[in-house]
């Protein structure tokens, strides 16, 4: 047998590994039966496993059994049960080694408040029910990750179901398959697919007019003789600023600043984080909104699902 397995091809190759240690049932109790799984020698496997947790497969695996019988312990199970169930041989070979990591025997540890976790070299712990968690390593910016995420993945789901749309008729992209439908009252309309996608890149650019201090913006864009073609062109200079101006306040810890937006009628105050929000929320919402109306047309477009773009990219 060979590595092969670990060679990247769309696959999670951290994922397949630990899939193999942890299976969350107890056919794979030693390393080769670990390597079976996967078919991949015992020697690559724990090579492998070594490499990217900083633990030998064996050592992972008794830990996070163990973390995981504690989570349990702790819920109010038995010892017994608990040893039977996470595959020790006999409640007194557990209960050593289980006092031997968390230095409590295993029928105090729900009075103790000890927790679950146990020290680990690579923060890979056991999270309930059945799964596994990371912690980011100390100093990453935890706090704007999944804001960016979801910035970026809006900007390329949006550019994809434009493209989408390129292969509808004209008629198809002007169609009101949805008569009256209304998303926000002082955006009118959005009957067609092209009212929508067009909404999407209205949003930003009203915005943006407003923190950079600019006049309201003509919906040219949004009208009837748009095409996609052109939505996506402008889809693109709006998206290039919308996260230039994103990317320039978050870096400058502005986003608590507040906007007294002129452009409403009256004039309104709102914090740049949660003008960030509403956009990506209702972006969120009108996505949706145009992959049903595309789906209606026979024009599949997938989820939309940011786990999948994440995979891609």
């Amino acid at each position: 047998m060979s590595a092969e397995p670990f060679v990247g091809t769309g696959r999670d190759r951290l994922r397949e590994l630990l899939d193999a240690v942890v299976p969350g049932d107890e056919s794979a109790a030693g390393v080769p039966d670990m390597a079976r799984r996967i078919h991949a020698s015992e020697f690559h496997f724990s090579r492998e496993v070594r490499r990217l947790t900083g633990e030998p497969p064996a050592a992972l695996r008794r830990r996070i059994m163990l973390e995981r019988a504690a989570w349990r312990l702790g819920r109010g199970e038995g010892v017994a049960e608990v040893a039977a169930a996470e595959g020790w041989s006999s409640p007194e070979v557990f209960s050593r080694a289980f006092r031997r990591s968390f230095g409590v025997p295993p029928s105090q540890v729900a009075e103790s408040g000890r927790g679950f976790r146990l020290p680990a070299p690579n923060g890979l712990h056991f999270h309930p029910p059945q799964s596994l968690w990371i912690d980011a390593e100390p100093g990453g910016h935890q706090d704007s990750a999944v804001s960016r995420l979801m910035i970026d993945h809006d900007i390329a789901d949006t550019a994809h179901l434009i493209r989408r749309a390129e292969c509808l008729t004209k008629d198809q992209w002007t169609q009101e398959l949805s008569p009256g439908q209304v998303v926000l009252e002082w955006d009118g309309p959005e009957p067609s697919v092209g009212a929508v996608l067009a909404a999407i890149v209205w949003t930003k650019e009203v915005w943006l007019a407003s923190i950079e201090g600019r006049d309201q913006p003509s919906r040219e864009h949004a009208d009837p003789a748009t095409t996609p073609q052109d939505l996506a062109a402008h889809h693109d200079d709006v998206s290039r600023r919308w996260v230039a101006m994103v990317t320039d306040v978050t870096a400058r810890g502005r986003l608590s600043d507040t906007v007294i937006d002129a452009l409403c009628d009256p004039p309104e105050s709102f914090q740049l984080f949660g003008i960030v929000a509403h956009v990506l929320t209702y972006s969120a919402h009108r996505r949706g909104l145009a992959r049903a109306m595309l789906a209606r047309l026979g024009v599949p477009a997938g989820m939309g699902d940011p786990l999948d773009w994440m995979r891609s990219h």
